[in-house]
């Protein structure tokens, strides 16, 4: 299966015409998938703020001294994207979130009514909060500290959740105005086990 090809407003640049870093970094991540997911390429028409980006986006979502695991850092992209209406990150990172927590279903319950997703408490409390620094649809008083603490976040934890969330904010936007679609090959990573090879 290939990927769709690319409908976005903003054409993608020949990836032979990116500076030599940028190249090598999306050489990598095709390496590793299999495919370039589209981001890559689409942010990828202005290098400083590629650049700045993915910088960015691997400090919250890469750092392994973190008291989120990888699947909660995707399950609040996933809730938090779903709440902007973004297709394009609730599909990439619903396939994330499948591979890092090995259930075929949970991004798709996550996306729809994560309060009724098969998570545990202290999860939806965490996507609580990340849908409420999402929508800014209130003030974030001392109510939400405390019931974050009792279910064992950090001041740094509650941090991360804020920041993947706003920093998601601003990806959801980029993509829903430029037209980005997701690969169609993330809507099936993650969905059946992968074939053991002998």
């Amino acid at each position: 299966m290939n990927s769709a090809p690319n409908k976005s407003r903003y054409p993608h640049p020949d990836l032979n015409s990116l500076p030599l870093d940028i190249k090598e970094k999306i050489l990598a991540v095709q390496e590793k998938a299999g495919f370039i997911p589209n981001v890559f390429l689409a942010l990828a028409r202005r290098p400083d703020e590629w650049r700045a980006f993915f910088l960015y986006h691997d400090s919250l979502m890469l750092k392994e001294n973190s008291g989120l695991t990888k699947g909660e850092r995707e399950m609040i992209v996933t809730a938090t994207s779903a709440a902007n209406n973004c297709l394009y990150c609730v599909i990439a990172h619903g396939a994330i979130l499948r591979i890092h927590e090995k259930n075929p279903i949970l991004a798709d319950q996550v996306a729809i009514d994560y309060k009724s997703a098969d998570i545990s408490e202290r999860q939806k409390v965490m996507l609580d909060f990340a849908v409420k620094v999402c929508r800014l649809n209130g003030e974030i008083t001392e109510l939400e500290f405390e019931l974050l603490h009792k279910h064992g976040f950090s001041d740094e934890d509650i941090w991360d959740i804020a920041a993947i969330t706003s920093f998601f904010g601003m990806s959801n936007r980029m993509a829903i105005f430029s037209g980005m679609k997701p690969n169609t090959e993330f809507y099936m990573l993650g969905r059946a086990p992968k074939s053991k090879s002998n």
